[in-house]
């Protein structure tokens, strides 16, 4: 997935690139639509690679999996049940798989990896509104709205099912004869 989805980020900026400078040869409206379309996608895939690789790791800022933000609140138990995130929460890409796994990883050193998940997450949901400036110069905001929405829509559902699977695993690794790895 790493791979793939640098890839994809390489070459969705050079689609743009190469659109906004055959737009300034041929100013026809088409290509300002693709370049900023291309554009956009560039910057939603580019910031959350920047900000999975500042945000992502441990080594940042080790949250508490059990105190303050990561505490998983009774209602929210009530928000996944009315989501239904046990139905659609195995049909979601990972990134890195390997940082969740039992068998390279403790109880608790998974559960802290998913609050750095939901961390990367939350951030980018923030940061998928920055392109609503560029409406400013280029127009068209309910366009550069509904993409910004649904970017933080996608990042938000990933935080999501790292709540809700955290709940089980933070109990895991609660327990006396929890494998420390």
């Amino acid at each position: 997935m790493p791979k793939a989805t640098k890839l994809t980020t390489v070459l969705i900026l050079l689609g743009a690139i190469l659109a906004a400078v055959l737009y300034r040869v041929f100013p026809i409206g088409f290509l300002l639509s693709l370049a900023i379309t291309l554009g956009t996608m560039a910057y939603h895939f580019l910031m959350r690679l920047l900000v999975g690789t500042a945000l992502g790791s441990p080594a940042f800022m080790r949250p508490d999996y059990a105190r303050g933000w990561y505490r998983v609140r009774p209602w929210e138990r009530k928000v996944f049940r009315a989501l239904r995130v046990r139905e659609w929460k195995g049909k979601m890409p990972t990134y890195s798989p390997e940082a969740f796994s039992p068998r390279l990883h403790g109880w608790e050193e998974i559960a802290v990896n998913m609050c750095c998940s939901e961390r990367v997450h939350e951030v980018s949901a923030l940061l998928s509104f920055i392109p609503l400036g560029a409406s400013l110069w280029f127009g068209s905001f309910w366009v550069f709205f509904v993409t910004s929405v649904l970017g933080a829509a996608f990042d938000m559902s990933f935080a999501v099912i790292q709540r809700y699977n955290r709940m089980r695993i933070a109990k895991i690794a609660s327990r006396p004869r929890a494998r420390p790895h």
